[in-house]
């Protein structure tokens, strides 16, 4: 194997779509225009298709492989099907449409870094369009791109696409997608698919393969909060004692302080082993062997973390199950087996708070789940498990409910948190938001020029546009050429960013956890009160954990608060790094660097995500003026 071969990454995506929406044909034009097909298969491709009497090869047969599909002309199952090209490997999952296979369609795309939803552009956005959204939002899919198919039936009209994109835009503001992209596509004649084609001149982005290759999925792992679930203890003698598993996220290095749960127990990182080689790191999605300087009771089913960055630990938790059980409903009172990481235990649903209509998102009404329904629930396992949250790490939000009496499979979850009001919970039971002295004697003093008035003044609304990210990301640039575009609109605008307000409002404050949420709601206050002045206020602050941004955003009303997550890999962070600062934590210079030894929460809900390792500068600033200037 070549050295380009070995550090070709993998893209796990699914794709979906209603019925004859042409999934499978996507599929099979894919492999069939990057030279993925042999020629037994292609023979075999036309011997199927004249046995169906088409005209033309069916390359729909590559994925529906199953006797009933290709009877029915549907996708039942999840097709897998595996490809590479010189710059990246790819495995598709291929999944059914229809409602009554949700619990496929979650199957598939449980694990995928990226979501096709196809549209057939003759039908436009129907509800099962939406409701693929939705399932894929709900799975944390970082990447969803719309292929709106079958041009080549509407005349390659650039207006039918435009309506297109438009209507499935407007629903997704309602959903948890970050990077949302559209793709004129056909997928019978191949434009769009592999190459740009000749009939639709008008179309000046990449083609759908061009996209698969080079979208960032490394920025979407999380390398921050490192859990390694314990799957076994290697004593291959008296003198080795290793715990092997598979790295969920974050990483770790040799030397490294790490807890043990759910003992609590501390030690360091003596050594690490993958295959056969002794490394100084692993990461994470990586099969290693740890041992540790202590001698340490660990056992399957425990987890090593990082001592300063723990998960939660709990009994009870909430969550969003899919239900796949053909012979019994969910029910609550009822024992299952939880299997969470390597962990697994007994687990009963105490409450079923609601159905999810997953083609409207509307909340139901529910004492049960039925087959490929979906609903949050409230569990409680006989021993604690050890997890964050489902939209911060994949990995260890995630579990499957298993049936005690034949261990079959029966449902899949999710753990969630969605409410302001639970971060705040979990803050004060952290200690982490403890009362504060606050004056006395005080009220708020109303003035007699209102927000209302000043905003027909300004003839503009006032709006609070809220910048977050890590260092070097690129907020304060994108902040700065915002600022300048607004004023040049004739927009009353003012920008706060990090460095300056530590000058004078902050300058007491160092860079504790404690420190940084006060600096947080310090700048929220004052932000608050230039919002009350009628001003358009950008605020550009790392702000690394997600409360602080709730409590911030909670001052705003919601139709006025645009919230931007500045993604961009660390890494690329690392490498621009215009002040030093990660140069300066690594060598130990600087305590609590965020991104080093410190957390980044990503946002789960943020209002427009920008990921400036892929847009260039004047791209990002056009997306946020254009989403302010909507608010506006």
């Amino acid at each position: 194997m070549s050295i380009v071969e070995k550090e070709r990454d993998l893209l796990r995506f699914t794709t979906a779509g209603s019925v004859d929406d042409g999934k499978s044909t996507l599929i099979g034009r894919m492999l069939f225009d990057s030279k993925q097909i042999f020629q037994d298969q292609m023979d075999a491709l036309e011997s199927a298709s004249r046995l169906r009497g088409e005209e033309h090869v069916n390359l729909a047969l590559l994925t529906d492989g199953l006797r009933a599909e290709r009877e029915q002309g549907i996708t039942i199952d999840v097709a897998y099907r595996y490809f590479s090209t010189a710059r990246r490997k790819f495995i598709i999952a291929d999944t059914p449409g229809h409602e009554q296979y949700t619990r496929n369609m979650v199957t598939g795309a449980s694990s995928a870094d990226l979501a096709i939803v196809l549209i057939d552009a003759r039908n436009g956005v129907l509800t099962q369009s939406k409701r693929h959204g939705i399932i894929a939002s709900l799975l944390g899919i970082p990447h969803v791109v719309v292929a709106v198919n079958k041009m080549d039936l509407v005349d390659y009209s650039q207006e039918r696409y435009q309506q297109i994109v438009d209507e499935y835009t407007d629903f997704a503001q309602k959903l948890n997608v970050h990077d949302l992209s559209f793709i004129p596509i056909s997928a019978l004649v191949g434009d769009n698919v592999v190459d740009a084609g000749d009939n639709m001149p008008w179309y000046t982005g990449h083609s759908l393969l061009h996209l698969l290759e080079n979208v960032t999925i490394s920025a979407d792992r999380n390398l921050v909060d490192f859990r390694f679930p314990v799957q076994y203890v290697i004593r291959p003698h008296q003198d080795f004692r290793g715990f092997a598993g598979r790295v969920a996220s974050g990483t770790v290095k040799t030397g490294e302080e790490v807890t043990i749960l759910p003992s609590l127990r501390r030690s360091r990182i003596k050594s690490i082993h993958v295959y056969d080689r002794q490394v100084e790191e692993t990461f994470a999605q990586q099969s290693a062997v740890l041992t540790l300087q202590d001698e340490i009771d660990v056992s399957r089913g425990d987890m090593i973390v990082r001592s300063h960055n723990l998960p939660e630990v709990s009994g009870e938790f909430e969550a969003v199950v899919c239900w796949m059980d053909e012979r019994n409903q969910l029910k609550t009172d009822t024992q299952y087996l939880l299997q969470h990481t390597t962990r697994t235990s007994k687990v009963f649903v105490d409450e079923i708070l609601y159905r999810l209509d997953v083609n409207t998102l509307h909340r139901e009404a529910a004492d049960s789940l039925e087959l490929n329904e979906i609903g949050r629930v409230k569990l409680t396992s006989s021993q604690p498990i050890f997890f964050d949250p489902y939209d911060r790490n994949r990995e260890t939000g995630g579990f499957v409910i298993i049936d005690p009496t034949d261990f079959r499979t029966v449902g899949a979850g999710m753990i969630r948190y969605t409410t302001r009001e639970t971060l705040r919970e979990l803050r004060r039971e952290r200690g982490q938001d403890a009362e504060r002295p606050r004056a006395t004697n005080v009220s708020w003093e109303q003035g007699l020029v209102s927000r209302a008035e000043r905003e027909k003044r300004n003839a503009h609304k006032a709006v609070c546009l809220w910048l977050t990210g890590l260092s070097g990301s690129g907020k304060s640039t994108i902040a700065r050429a915002v600022e300048q575009q607004l004023f040049a609109d004739g927009r009353q605008v003012f920008r706060l960013d990090g460095d300056n307000v530590r000058h004078g409002l902050c300058a007491d404050l160092g860079f504790t956890r404690d420190d940084r949420s006060a600096n947080i709601r310090r700048v929220g206050h004052a932000a608050q009160l230039l919002f009350e002045a009628g001003q358009v206020v950008i605020c550009s602050f790392i702000a690394p954990y997600a409360a602080d941004r709730d409590f911030v955003r909670a001052l705003f009303p919601e139709a006025a608060f645009l919230e931007v997550y500045v993604r961009c890999d660390i890494e690329v962070c690392k490498q621009r790094d215009p002040k030093g600062l990660y140069q300066k934590a690594e060598r130990g210079e600087i305590s609590g660097f965020t991104g080093v030894d410190d957390p980044y929460e990503e946002p789960a809900n943020a209002d427009l995500v920008i990921d400036t390792a892929v847009l260039s500068e004047s791209d990002a600033v056009a997306r946020v003026v254009a989403q302010v200037t909507r608010l506006l």
